[in-house]
């Protein structure tokens, strides 16, 4: 479905693929809408990119002008309304969910909340620096234990950590002497740096995948409450991640399973977005996409980052705490309940959360 937004008018217009990437002009926006996932292109020279990606249709945002013709047969009315909208992506997004005209929201971090994958992380980033021998000041770059505690707990997402932490030390230098030659400057040469990023991060990624395999488990109890809120069809479920979608697409593949996303109104993850948590962009947008007030969605997280996500899109959350955000102040920074420390030993459960012809969710567990 394409929407273009004009002057108190939307032209909806239906397609079974891609329109020709000349019908569009590059000061469009453009979100991409998959069996599952919303992803944010800048111009519409990036559409091939998306169509490589197995996306199902489009939703362009823009003036009527980006039209230039070609489209075929269009509905012209009246705006609907943003729940309107909401609805019709969500319907062409989630097509097995069970959702029918939902009441409330109830959406999942990933890392921490699903499954403890702190120290995976750690680990796989380190194996990435030591992959490509990269050093800072002469020595080899790794993040132990204690420093990653707090990094963790202060940027969100996986390419803006190494970007702090590079802006906080130096930049450092590849010395692995097959790989260093397609690094000539990473000092001072901002383009080189950014490819740099780029490669660390999918190196981490594939080092990620392989532990996570390995190792990785769900938390006790937050299957068993997203079985509970996919089996609602009052309840709107999704899973909203800072994590870039090759790493979340395991985790989520490999611990909540194929069933269960099939089911799911939302899923987002880090690159989905253009601002990572703690900004509230991710869960803005899983609003707009269920089509609820903010009050009604509930947000299931496990840091100080996620809780300034999701107090900043004004929901509610719940904070199941784990690894170094054990002990943390979650409730004098807004949280509406910590757990000790899973939602099992808590006695969270979806009727505790939304009680029977509750008109606002419950936090009395």
């Amino acid at each position: 479905m394409l929407v273009s937004k004009g002057r108190g008018r939307i032209a909806f217009l239906q397609f079974e693929r891609f329109p020709p990437t000349e019908k569009l002009t590059d000061n469009a926006m453009i979100t991409i809408c998959t069996a599952h996932r919303l992803c944010t292109r800048s111009s519409a020279s990036q559409i091939a990119q998306c169509r490589a990606a197995g996306a199902r249709s489009v939703v362009l945002r823009a003036s009527r002008s980006t039209f230039s013709g070609g489209f075929g047969s269009a509905r012209v009315g009246p705006p609907r309304s943003a729940t309107g909208m909401a609805a019709s992506i969500r319907a062409a997004n989630a097509a097995s969910s069970n959702t029918s005209d939902p009441s409330f929201a109830l959406l999942f971090d990933c890392d921490g909340v699903l499954v403890e994958t702190e120290e995976l992380h750690r680990l796989a980033y380190n194996a990435s620096f030591q992959h490509f021998q990269i050093h800072i000041d002469g020595e080899q770059c790794d993040w132990p234990p204690e420093y990653y505690d707090v990094l963790a707990n202060t940027v969100g997402g996986g390419k803006p950590k190494m970007r702090w932490h590079f802006g906080q030390t130096n930049w450092p230098v590849v010395m692995n002497p097959e790989l260093q030659g397609a690094y000539p400057d990473t000092l001072t040469d901002e383009a080189v740096q950014d490819r740099l990023i780029d490669d660390l991060q999918d190196k981490k990624t594939e080092f990620y995948k392989k532990i996570v395999d390995e190792v990785a488990e769900a938390r006790e109890g937050i299957l068993e409450l997203m079985d509970e809120a996919i089996a609602d069809p009052s309840i709107a479920v999704g899973i909203c991640s800072a994590a870039t979608k090759a790493g979340f697409d395991k985790v989520v593949n490999s611990v909540v399973g194929k069933d269960r996303l099939a089911c799911m109104d939302v899923l987002m993850a880090g690159d989905d977005v253009t601002k990572k948590k703690p900004d509230p962009l991710i869960y803005n947008l899983a609003r707009e996409q269920i089509g609820l007030p903010a009050d009604k969605c509930v947000v299931i997280e496990d840091s100080i980052v996620g809780l300034r996500a999701a107090m900043g899109a004004g929901m509610t959350c719940i904070i199941t705490p784990c690894g170094s955000t054990m002990g943390q102040d979650f409730i004098g920074e807004g949280a509406s309940f910590v757990c000790s420390p899973t939602v099992e030993a808590s006695g969270v459960t979806l009727r505790k959360i939304f009680p029977e012809g509750a008109t606002a969710p419950s936090f009395e567990f």
